[in-house]
């Protein structure tokens, strides 16, 4: 079992609030900012995931066509 140490929790206990104390005053200001920027950057990793999946299909489609022999070309 680990040692408890009061010291150590009563100097987080006391970060931990002090910080809530020090950001609560701001929430008001800051939550309906924050709110859609967090949901415009959500839209944006979606956008630019769906792109990257496009363009690695396209690679990939590309890639398998060059490597193909011209069907059209006679063998002979």
């Amino acid at each position: 079992m680990l040692p408890s140490n009061p010291v150590g929790m009563v100097k987080t206990a006391v970060g931990v609030a002090g910080g809530a104390a020090f950001i609560a005053p701001a929430a008001p200001v800051v939550v309906p900012v924050a709110m859609p920027a967090v949901h415009g950057l959500a839209g944006i990793a979606v956008v630019g995931l769906s792109i990257f999946a496009v363009g690695s299909l396209v690679v990939k489609a590309a890639g398998m066509l060059g490597g193909m022999d011209n069907p059209l070309k006679s063998k002979v």
